[in-house]
């Protein structure tokens, strides 16, 4: 029989970067063990803020990532019309739109079927973003 769940994560506060966040997405989830097969979908309720999945294991992989989107999408651009929440507004809109706010994830026997090395980002693109919401549905039998 088919199941269908859906769960809105709160994550706390992070400071601006890339997180990884897979742990947390689990442990609001237990009901993902139940499945032998599935997909979990997430979305991020966010326009300055993205999801995506790298490295799990080599911490400067979230900050060499930091340091491409900052050079790829700098602030303080004269041509941005967009800069009422400061010199980071824009850009973050700008990364939040290249990296995207969803991500699905195949389930096999109770687990996400993640890459030995991949984990689940949240890439906060503001310097003071606050709590994010992430919308999970979970799909499977």
């Amino acid at each position: 029989m088919s199941m269908w769940q859906q769960t809105e994560i709160q994550l706390s506060p992070r400071s601006r970067g890339f997180h990884l966040i897979t742990d947390e997405i689990l442990t609001q989830l237990p009901e993902l063990a139940k499945l032998e097969i599935g997909i979990l979908h997430l979305f991020i309720k966010h326009t300055s803020a993205s999801i995506t999945i790298n490295e799990n294991a080599d911490p400067t992989v979230r900050s060499d990532l930091e340091s491409h989107f900052n050079h790829f999408v700098p602030e303080n651009q004269s041509y941005y019309q967009h800069d009422y929440e400061g010199p980071d507004d824009m850009p973050a809109h700008i990364k939040s739109s290249i990296l995207g706010a969803s991500l699905s994830v195949p389930i096999s026997h109770g687990k996400l079927n993640l890459g030995v090395w991949q984990g689940i980002y949240l890439c906060e693109h503001r310097n003071r973003g606050g709590s994010r919401q992430i919308v999970a549905t979970l799909n499977g039998c």
